[in-house]
């Protein structure tokens, strides 16, 4: 709930707005400070800055992208769940992808939006996510319904995702501390879970479907 002000009216919602395009996150900002009830009061564009952020600026909201340098806005939303609980998380992202709705949900989001929803929209989220209601955009959560779950375990997305840049078995190993022939295993059950005909096709499905 919203705190009172000595004046006796509703203090506004401390919000911290996480997202790497810089242009993108003014005009964010700009439209929710048209909202008489929300104040931003942090900006950051890197995944790993939200957190200090938050503690900070004592942000109450923290709405995040998911595609940023440093940390993933899942990434983040899951260790701000962990260092400062009382802070809600809303993921509002380009990427309307059901897998990520469920990584979101996991890593402990209260809300997922897609950006290209109304700024109201947005705004009203905010809102009840104080409140502690949790708020989904209702034609993902019938599309991550009709997708399922995500078949890849975390160490086969982990190597994926390793592999995502061309790197090869040895390097993907040295980096995860893994043998090769680990590393050759997860690889072959990625491919096999994600119907790929190769590691480059299964990065692509994977990334498709939000399970990457």
């Amino acid at each position: 709930m919203s705190e009172i002000r000595n004046d006796g009216a509703p203090a506004s919602v401390r919000v911290l707005l996480a997202e790497d395009q810089g242009m993108v996150r003014e005009a964010l900002a700009a439209l929710l400070g048209l909202e008489g009830d929300i104040d931003v009061v942090a900006q950051v564009g890197r995944g790993d800055e939200v957190v200090a952020a938050a503690v900070a600026h004592d942000v109450q909201v923290a709405v995040l992208d998911i595609e940023m340098p440093g940390m993933t806005g899942i990434e983040a939303a899951a260790l701000l769940r962990k260092e400062r609980p009382q802070t809600r998380v809303v993921i509002a992202t380009t990427f309307g992808r059901p897998g990520y709705l469920r990584r979101a949900m996991e890593s402990g989001a209260d809300a997922f939006l897609v950006k290209d929803a109304p700024a109201a929209e947005l705004a009203e989220a905010i809102r009840r996510v104080l409140r502690g209601e949790r708020v989904i955009d209702p034609a993902l959560a019938a599309a991550a319904l009709a997708e399922g779950a995500n078949p890849l375990t975390a160490r086969e997305r982990d190597v994926l995702a390793a592999a995502a840049d061309g790197a090869v078995n040895a390097d993907i190993a040295r980096r995860l501390h893994l043998s090769e022939g680990t590393v050759r295993n997860y690889l072959s059950m990625a491919i096999q879970k994600t119907e790929a005909r190769n590691r480059t096709e299964a990065v692509r499905i994977a990334r498709e479907k939000g399970w990457l």
